[in-house]
Parts: structure tokens; C-alpha cells; sequence
């Protein structure tokens, strides 16, 4: 539970219909594996200590004494495991009965929350029996010698972890228009648990899984759904067991279908919370819901569920393809409406044969072509100078031409040697000033020729640099509109490796050759003809950089749980020393680097992570690191 990440599990036992001694016995036995797990939380099916399809025997009392005894078989049992559990049984309540959830903690039923849609319908014929809770208002009932409270309106809250707090809902709730937890999770339910049996039928699963998913990204909740499996009658229907658990939009673990037993992942709670403050549309429904405490022992939970190692890139070749078709239409559209908007005759780019820089020519050819242009106006610029190699310079020209680019090249080095002079800096003194003083003599040809030409000056930084500062100031950092500010360098490699993929053979071996270029900013001179100047063997590993970003910005992520994650998804490459080694510098540069952020050019998001200083990130440059650098240095 430490970093708010609980284990969860949904689980289906193999139960025999009307067996309820027998079938609290095969959920005792599976609650004690999902404890012996570390669950925090066990959620059995819809009437699960009864079975589902007991049919008229519903309205038997010995059915109903043998679920109320065998609920208390399970609190016996289960009395030891520091575990919440939820199990389904029918309840008796005045003159009704229910198909209820029962919430279990340490031997004590905490509440009996019952079913609200009663589905009547096609094979479903609940309202023969059951009654909807709709309406029920809380109240403390009579049940195995305790006194839980029953009623639709209740929340169960661990005193330990505030932010666990379980809603339940059963079944039908969910398939509904307007299911319960939506209410639940206004009130501050993080975790919604849905006890199901829903029958086996043809593309069904498909259908369930989406449901599943949509309604947890929909309340930014953990949902575990533990559905009906094996030795529910199959007189009419078949029942798969098709267990889910999902957290905002994302499947975490699903089980195989006409299997039984355990489906198991973890909900980082914390991570819900921060999506939850940052929209600020949960807890405001004020309605009458009673929360229920209940205590668990906080205790490390580790980590099984997939950590991705670069959360920028979507997995899997067809989502990836069209994330960056997607991308690159963003990107594209928005450089098309400034251009179009600035009534700008030609797109000023200098193109330096790296991968930002190519990235940004792909984006302005295609609003170019968007636009009806001819791909003449576009000013693509070489300014070689002392640290600038064969390679990256043929690149750079060959690339222009093969996209029918203007090209032109511009040596900066006399002006440079003068600038040099004029200031008083020998040319061996090859430090921050050497090198800022050519990215700048860069921005001030590019902009001015820019004005000579009518155009606008195409920035190529990317959201990887600007997090690090890893930018001249007013140099390279500096553009009248910057396509790459939101995309980040992993993505950027990404992105170019997809143009190469559909492009012709002599753009595509260019792309290539550029994409298998070491990153640099080519500002010192080369050795033996070949890059001395490695940006990630100073700065570090981008793909690390990048997983920071992504967990410190979009998640609000400590370092001490970034540091956790990343350990979790690069043990194996990087060791525990050089992870904790580039978080130290990524902390402190992120914040001594702010000033630079603080004056951006305008540029499109293309992502949930942008460091915009208009809407996406408001820092004052004088925000002071200590907090977190002091926490990153100790891990």
C-alpha cells in the first residue's frame, strides 16, 4: 500500500448451485490465496455463496438460512486475513429480498449493499425474486448476530488509506444508463466493485471488456469486475467467469474465459487521485452517503502489473502507426493555421541533419501540402560551423532535396570568429559561451532571413530539451512557432521512423541514416570526422528523462515513486545507481531550467504531458528544488 498501490483481485470459485456450505468453503479457500497474494481487496461474483441460478429456490427458506449461515462460515474463516472481501448472497430485509453485496473486513460485515437494476428480460427473470434497492435508504439491519448497515448509499473507507474508498455495484448496475457508480464515484469512491454473473453469449465478451473499461476511465476509478464461472447451472446458459479489472481506461488484467479461480493486479490509488484533483469535477454531488471506516495494515504491496518503459510511445505496431499519423496531423494542422493566419509567405527552417530538426521538416511539408503550397517555399537552412560533421551536413541537404525544399547554406563560422572578437572570447576556450554563441548566430540568420523572405521561422526543440533546458536561450530555444514543444524525444524518433516507413527508398535510407545518428548538438568540434559532442552521455539517457517527465508531470509522482516505477520497468538495463544518478539531474535541472519554459513560442499539444507556460505548466522560475532534490538524492 505504500506509493497508494493495493492489490486487487477478482476471483470466481467453482461453486454447485443451492451448495452454500460448500460454496463458502471454496471462498474462504480463495480469499486466503488472494490474501496470501497481499490483496487488499477480494471480490467474488453475483450471489455467489448461493449460486445464481437457483431459479424458485430463491423463494425457499431453507436456501435463504443456508446463505445467511454460509456468509457466516466466511466471516469465521476469514476473520485473520487483513484483506477486504465482498461477496453476493440473497438478504431478507422486512418484507423483500435482495440480491445483495456483502462487504466483509476481519470477520465483520461492514454493509449489504443491494442490487438497484433488476433486469426482466430476454433470459434475465431477477424480478420474479429480487427487489431494486433503488430508493433503499440506509438503515442497520439484523444478520449473523451483527448489525451491518444495508442500503445504496454507502462508501467503505480504510482509515489507513483514505484513498481506498470502495463503491460497489452488481451486475445489471453497470449495463445500465445511469449505473451507481457514477454517484459512488462523486462521493469519493476510488475502487467500484461490480459482483456479476453475466451469461456467455457471442461477441458478448468483446462488449464487456469495453464497458468495463470506458466506465473506469469515465470516473477515473479502479473497477473490478468478478463475474460467474463454472458450476452455475447451464440448463439455459453458459457462464465464462470473465473476470476484469481495469483503472482509468486501462485494462489491467483479465482472465481466460471458462476458467475459475484468481485475476490479480494493483491500483496505484494515488495516481487516481491526482487525475481526480486536477479535473475537480468529483465530490460535489453533496447527496447522503455514509461511509463506512474499516482498518487494514499498511504494508508494501509489489508490483506485478506492466510498467511500460517509454509511456510516450503506444504499444503495438498498428496503435503506434496511427498515434503518429495522428500526431503528425496535429502538428501539421497547426502550422498550417499560423501560416495561413500570418499570411506568411515561406516556412523558414534550420535543418541541421538531426532528428528534431527532420521532424520538423516532415511536419511543415505535409502543412504545406495541406495547404496547397509548393514545397518551394520552404527554406530549409544548413549553417555548418566548427563542430558540424559530413554526415549530419550531407543529411541535411539531401534530405531538403528530396523533399523539393529550397535549400540553402549559410557558413557562420567567419561570423562567429568576429563575434568572437568582438567580445574578447580566444576560440580554445571551448566552453558554454563557445557553443551558445553559435546556436544564437544561428537564430539571428534564420530570422532575418525569415524577414527578408516573408516567412516564418519553424522552431524544432522538443518537449525532452525544454523539460531539461537543454536549449540556448534565445538561441535554438527560440522560434516564431515551435511544432516539436510537445512531443517528446522518444516520440520524435518514433514519429520519424513511421515517415521513413511509407516513404520512397532514397528519403526513406536517409531517414534512416539520420535516425541512427547519435543526438547532438554538434557545437564542439569533431573528432576524426566523427560527433565528440553525445547529448545523452552528458545529460543522460533520454528514454529515462522521458519516463520521468511523463510520471512527474502527468501523475504529480514523488521521486521516491518515480524512482520505484522506473526500477520496476528498467531493471535489467539500467542498474539501481544510474536510474537514481539521471533523476538527480533531470529534479534539479527541471527546476533551475524553468526560465526557459516561462517564454516559449507558440506551438501545438499534441499530448496529455505539455510544458506550455500559457496552460499546461505555471511555475514561477524561482521555485526552489530542495523538496524534491532532497528526496531524490537520498534514495
Amino acid at each position: 500500500m505504500k506509493h497508494g498501490f493495493i492489490k486487487v483481485s477478482a476471483a470466481t470459485p467453482a461453486l454447485r448451485v443451492a451448495d452454500t456450505e460448500g460454496n463458502a468453503a471454496e471462498i474462504a479457500a480463495l480469499a486466503r490465496c488472494a490474501a496470501a497474494e497481499g490483496c487488499a481487496l477480494c471480490v467474488f461474483p453475483e450471489l455467489s455463496l448461493s449460486g445464481y441460478t437457483c431459479g424458485d429456490l430463491f423463494n425457499q427458506q431453507v436456501l435463504l438460512d443456508g446463505a445467511e449461515a454460509a456468509l457466516a462460515a466466511v466471516c469465521r474463516e476469514t476473520s485473520a486475513l487483513d484483506m477486504l472481501i465482498v461477496v453476493g448472497l440473497p438478504v431478507r430485509v422486512d418484507a423483500a429480498l435482495y440480491n445483495c453485496a456483502a462487504v466483509i473486513c476481519h470477520g465483520k460485515v461492514l454493509g449489504l449493499v443491494p442490487k438497484q437494476s433488476i433486469p426482466n428480460y430476454v433470459e434475465f427473470y431477477e424480478g420474479r425474486y429480487f427487489t431494486s434497492g433503488i430508493g433503499a435508504e440506509v438503515q442497520v439491519v439484523s444478520l449473523i448476530g451483527q448489525e451491518p448497515l444495508f442500503g445504496t448509499n454507502l462508501l467503505f473507507r480504510c482509515e489507513q488509506l483514505p484513498q481506498f474508498t470502495l463503491g460497489v455495484e452488481i451486475c445489471e448496475d453497470l449495463w445500465v444508463a445511469n449505473p451507481p457508480s457514477g454517484r459512488l464515484a462523486e462521493e469519493g469512491a476510488t475502487v467500484i466493485a461490480n459482483l456479476s454473473a453475466s451469461d456467455e453469449l457471442i461477441g458478448k465478451a468483446a462488449y464487456r471488456r469495453e464497458l468495463v473499461k470506458s466506465q473506469s476511465g469515465r470516473l477515473m476509478c479502479g473497477y473490478v469486475y468478478a463475474d460467474a464461472g463454472f458450476g452455475e447451472s447451464t440448463q439455459d446458459l453458459v457462464f465464462a467467469g470473465h473476470n476484469l479489472i481495469a483503472e482509468n481506461g486501462s485494462l489491467l488484467a483479465e482472465s481466460k474465459r471458462f476458467e475459475n479461480g484468481l485475476t490479480s493486479s494493483e491500483f496505484d490509488l494515488d495516481r487516481l487521485m491526482h487525475d481526480r484533483l486536477r479535473s475537480n469535477t468529483f465530490g460535489t454531488s453533496f447527496q447522503s452517503f455514509v461511509c463506512v471506516p474499516f482498518d487494514l495494515t499498511l504494508r508494501e504491496t509489489p508490483l506485478t502489473r506492466w510498467i511500460p518503459r517509454t509511456p510516450f510511445v503506444p504499444e503495438g505496431r498498428e496503435l503506434l502507426a496511427s498515434r503518429c499519423e495522428e500526431i503528425l496531423a496535429l502538428q501539421s494542422t497547426g502550422l498550417a493555421t499560423r501560416l495561413r493566419h500570418a499570411r506568411a509567405e515561406t516556412a523558414v527552417i534550420g535543418l541541421s541533419g538531426g532528428l528534431d530538426s527532420t521532424l520538423a521538416l516532415i511536419v511543415t511539408v505535409h502543412a504545406f501540402d495541406r495547404l496547397g503550397l509548393d514545397r518551394k517555399g520552404i527554406l530549409a537552412v544548413t549553417m555548418p560551423c566548427f563542430g558540424t560533421t559530413a554526415r549530419t551536413k550531407s543529411n541535411a541537404l539531401r534530405l531538403a532535396e528530396e523533399y523539393g525544399a529550397t535549400i540553402r547554406t549559410v557558413e557562420i563560422g567567419d561570423a562567429v570568429r568576429q563575434h568572437f572578437a568582438d567580445i574578447g572570447q580566444p576560440m580554445e576556450k571551448q566552453d558554454v559561451t563557445f557553443e551558445n554563441a553559435q546556436a544564437r548566430m544561428r537564430t539571428l540568420v534564420l530570422m532575418d532571413l525569415a524577414n527578408q523572405c516573408g516567412g516564418l521561422v519553424v522552431g524544432t526543440g522538443d518537449l525532452s530539451e525544454l523539460a531539461l533546458g537543454w536549449a540556448t536561450y534565445n538561441g535554438d530555444h527560440m522560434s516564431m512557432y515551435g511544432v516539436n514543444g510537445s512531443v517528446p524525444k522518444t516520440l520524435v524518433r518514433y514519429l520519424t521512423a513511421y515517415e521513413a516507413g511509407r516513404s520512397g527508398d532514397a528519403l526513406r535510407s536517409i531517414l534512416r541514416d539520420i535516425l541512427d545518428t547519435p543526438v547532438s548538438p554538434e557545437l564542439l568540434p569533431p573528432k576524426d570526422g566523427e560527433i565528440s559532442q553525445k547529448t545523452e552521455e552528458l545529460v543522460g539517457p533520454y528514454e529515462l528523462h522521458d519516463f520521468y517527465l511523463y510520471y512527474m508531470l502527468r501523475f504529480g509522482c514523488r521521486p521516491e515513486k518515480i524512482y520505484r516505477l522506473a526500477k520496476h520497468a528498467w531493471g535489467g538495463v539500467y542498474d539501481d545507481e544510474t536510474i537514481k544518478k539521471w533523476l538527480v539531474t533531470f529534479v534539479r535541472r527541471f527546476f533551475t531550467q524553468q526560465f526557459k519554459r516561462s517564454c516559449l513560442p507558440d506551438g501545438p499539444k499534441v499530448g496529455t504531458v505539455s510544458l506550455s507556460p500559457r496552460g499546461d505548466w505555471r511555475m514561477p522560475s524561482d521555485a526552489v528544488s530542495a523538496l524534491w532534490l532532497r528526496e531524490a538524492e537520498s534514495l
